[in-house]
């Protein structure tokens, strides 16, 4: 069988390392196959410590371990670090060292060992050609992916071969497809103008149905990589699918402002409040918190929440905002996302912060090597978002509706609210504390 040589970039890569007088540590680490020997060179956890068993390790190290995919125990270990990489490797990075790693062993080793050994690395490759975003799919990556193609045919791997290929190309067609869809509409703009008339000519739950479907459209989209690296970098070039959802939900809380607000009379503005009221319930049986708290943060909002309201509304709408009282670090919500069953959509705002939290609090490295330790903590705050990507809603599309909703475009500025409110409640006006106001 013919065994093809290493590719130019990795040869001078070790050679610039010798030049540079540098260890040649790390090219050794990509190396290592026997357990005990990878285990040594990780910072493992204390006996009574809690946590994950990994707490450090060097970038090239963790991506060794992570190739021990026949280890039962390793499977979440492997996971967190596909989950969290970018925070310490760039995908083409680590897409050579995985290019590296795989053919080393195919000439060196017994056929048996071999065998395991490169089929794990090379099973780990795909797994992140899988998972990239599609922004990251770069021609660089392309170019060494088939090239890693190429050499597998060549090595008699042709079944391998096929994976990788049908892998790549299933990639390269859903960016020619994200392509096409960035020229389209999104779905609640699609159809004619506006539908006329008012919210009343639908039922609460139809509405709670289509607020959940549009929701759905842009949440599945989401691609765990870009609510990572947002925490970190706020970039909305990477985190094109995040940055859409969180447009989309301000659109929704300031529609839902705008139209109660736009009512001259207080009966009208009453009357509309109570039907959101209503759509947050249906919102709540359906686990869609993103809908339910663009709603919420609207009738909460100061220009709403400062008008004149019926006793039995205020109490009313208390009890909704039970469920996300920031006291406590969100306690009532994240019981209530504990005990979900999927689907749901949960409200991203949390996981980010929560994300931003762990990313401020914690080193990127101890010791002068990546700490696992917060990456283990990044993977277990994703997972159960990833969770939820995986289970769809089976809900019937109405046109009607979404039409009337016209894309949430039909609203109003904060300026131009406070105006409104103002103007329908002036300021010297003091106005009845609700409850929970008083309480605090």
């Amino acid at each position: 069988m013919t065994v093809w040589p290493l590719f130019p970039f990795i040869l001078s890569r070790r050679q610039k390392s010798s030049e540079d007088g540098q260890s040649s540590e790390e090219t050794d680490e990509l190396s290592l196959i026997d357990h005990m020997e990878i285990m040594s060179r990780l910072t493992l956890k204390q006996e009574n410590d809690d946590g994950p068993d990994v707490r450090a390790g060097s970038g090239d190290i963790l991506l060794v371990h992570a190739t021990e995919t026949d280890r039962k125990d390793l499977v979440l270990y492997c996971e967190a670090f596909l989950t969290t990489y970018r925070t310490f490797i760039t995908p083409e990075d680590l897409i050579k060292k995985l290019h590296y790693r795989y053919p080393f062993h195919a000439s060196l080793l017994t056929y048996t060992f071999k065998k395991k050994v490169s089929k794990n690395t090379f099973f780990v490759l795909v797994r992140v050609v899988d998972e990239l975003c599609l922004v990251e799919m770069t021609e660089d990556i392309l170019m060494q992916l088939m090239d890693l193609v190429f050499r597998l045919v060549c090595n008699g791997e042709l079944s391998l071969a096929r994976v990788l290929r049908t892998n790549i190309l299933d990639k390269v067609e859903q960016r020619k497809l994200l392509r096409y869809t960035y020229s389209l509409k999104p779905l609640a703009a699609r159809g004619v103008a506006a539908r006329p008339g008012t919210l009343h000519d639908f039922r609460s739950h139809e509405i709670a149905d289509q607020l959940t479907l549009l929701d759905a459209e842009l949440f599945y989209k989401i691609e765990i990589p870009e609510v990572l690296l947002w925490a970190k970098e706020q970039n909305e070039e990477k985190s094109a699918n995040l940055t859409q959802f969180t447009e989309h939900f301000n659109n929704m809380s300031y529609w839902v402002r705008s139209i109660i607000i736009l009512q001259e009379k207080a009966q009208d503005r009453e009357k509309l409040l109570l039907k959101f009221i209503k759509i947050m319930k249906h919102l709540r049986k359906l686990n869609n918190f993103n809908s339910y708290l663009a709603i919420l943060s609207a009738l909460d909002s100061a220009p709403i929440r400062r008008l004149e309201w019926q006793k039995t509304t205020s109490e009313g709408l208390e009890e909704y905002c039970t469920l996300i009282d920031s006291s406590s670090s969100f306690r009532v919500y994240r019981a209530a996302l504990a005990d979900v069953e999927p689907p749901c959509i949960p409200y991203l705002g949390l996981i980010l912060q929560d994300l931003t939290f762990v990313h401020l609090g914690n080193p990127d490295q101890i010791n002068g090597k990546v700490n696992f330790s917060k990456r283990w903590q990044q993977f277990n705050i994703l997972d159960s978002m990833r969770r939820f990507q995986q289970v769809h809603y089976d809900l019937k599309h109405n046109d009607d509706i979404v039409s009337f909703f016209n894309d949430f475009s039909d609203h109003l500025a904060e300026e131009a609210l406070w105006e409104l409110s103002l103007k329908i409640k002036p300021r010297n006006i003091t106005r009845r504390k609700t409850e929970r106001e008083e309480k605090t």
